[in-house]
């Protein structure tokens, strides 16, 4: 097991009635906000009422900036960081999922550095500060809440990055599932996937530790046990209130202790499918998952068969690969491109092949050629 520092300063509000302390703590870093959001979901399901009401208890005044996509653009963070200068804001509030609260993140980097946020997420620059960042989380999926890690698209570079600071730790999350009710089947359905990723790349990340494993194999079960039956009754408080738990302990860091590093090459081969088709990252994910399983059927059979054992009860590595394509099919989750209305061609293969080998797609403990790259894109079709 490799040597570790264990560090989560995250302060965590779960449950009903979590946003009753908005104001109150909100206030204690400031009295201008800027409040980040997506594209509407957030007013039908009234956590934008709720945030903003309580801020202004709290003499909090709120700028918005809303838009941001589900995969988020880096435009829209160097326009929100702008509006963020200009108001001169003391920090930034991300109400919406992981899309909304990643790129508040950056943009709070973004504030208090005057580089290219690009520059910023790239490494070419190391931000010195942020403004502090607070959380109203309403879709279970990333994890995001409770990490110091965001992803971002450039699309004209056909780049989708990921990037960690220990300045974009939230100062607080708020997490009421009450938020979540709305949320509909499909996104819901993405949300499981992602967190089943999540676990999936700690537990086939770089190096051993059993206890972990063990945490994450415990993560992964729940998901399975609980995410069918949520789908049936998505109005189920209890049910949407396990998946959220879930979700965010399956990247909270919990699950790398003892291990040198998450895998990470399964999201990066679903990055590259966002870049190009603008598909839900969820989705990339139930897509790319099995194609990785498979071609690391012969290189980890003992690792497979170990998740297999654990959570479908069997021992053997194509029966974990079937149940588990089989659990993102019931879900409604697309595990081939045609599934979810991609059809490529030759020609649009080989792009897929060349932005793959352009972008270095691999993972930490298990590396991928660019042969590896043609045996993945024939299984994902």
């Amino acid at each position: 097991m490799a040597c570790f520092t264990l560090y989560n300063p995250v302060k965590l509000h779960f449950g009903k009635g979590a946003l009753d302390k908005l104001g109150k703590e909100a206030g204690e870093y400031g009295k201008k906000a800027l409040l980040i959001l997506g594209k509407g979901s957030v007013k039908a399901n009234g956590s934008y009422h709720e945030a903003v009401s309580k801020l202004k208890e709290g003499s909090v005044e709120v700028f918005e900036y809303s838009g941001i996509k589900s995969n988020p653009i880096i435009e829209d963070i160097e326009k929100a960081a702008e509006l963020g200068r200009k108001k001169k804001v003391n920090m930034v509030i991300g109400l919406g999922g992981g899309s909304v609260i990643d790129s508040a993140k950056i943009i709070a980097l973004a504030i208090s550095n005057p580089e290219s946020p690009w520059d910023i997420v790239t490494g070419k620059v190391r931000p010195k500060s942020a403004l502090p960042v607070i959380c109203i989380l309403t879709l279970a999926a990333t994890g995001t809440e409770m990490n110091p890690y965001a992803v971002v698209q450039n699309t004209k570079l056909k780049k989708k990055v990921g990037y960690g600071h220990k300045l974009m730790y939230p100062k607080i999350s708020f997490l009421d599932p009450t938020f979540t009710l709305s949320v509909p089947k499909n996104y819901t359905a993405y949300g499981i996937v992602d967190l089943i990723a999540h676990s999936l790349e700690a537990y086939f990340g770089k190096g051993e530790a059993s206890l972990s494993d063990r945490f994450t194999l415990a993560i992964i079960k729940e998901a399975i046990k609980n995410g069918p039956e949520l789908l049936e009754n998505l109005n189920n408080y209890e049910l949407r209130e396990k998946i959220m738990y879930a979700a965010t302990c399956a990247l909270n860091g919990i699950t790398f202790v003892g291990k040198e590093s998450p895998d990470w090459g399964v999201h990066d081969i679903g990055h590259t499918l966002s870049v190009l088709y603008d598909i839900p990252h969820g989705a990339s994910l139930s897509i790319a998952y099995p194609a990785w399983l498979k071609l690391q059927s012969q290189r980890i059979p003992e690792k497979i068969i170990e998740l297999g054992y654990n959570v479908f009860a069997t021992s053997k590595v194509d029966d974990t690969i079937y149940k588990l394509e089989y659990f993102f099919k019931m879900l409604g989750s697309p595990i081939k491109l045609s599934q979810a209305g991609i059809n490529l061609d030759e020609k649009a293969k080989e792009q897929l092949f060349k932005t793959m080998a352009k972008n270095k797609v691999s993972g930490v403990a298990h590396t991928l050629s660019e042969e590896d790259y043609r045996f993945l894109i024939e299984e994902m079709l």
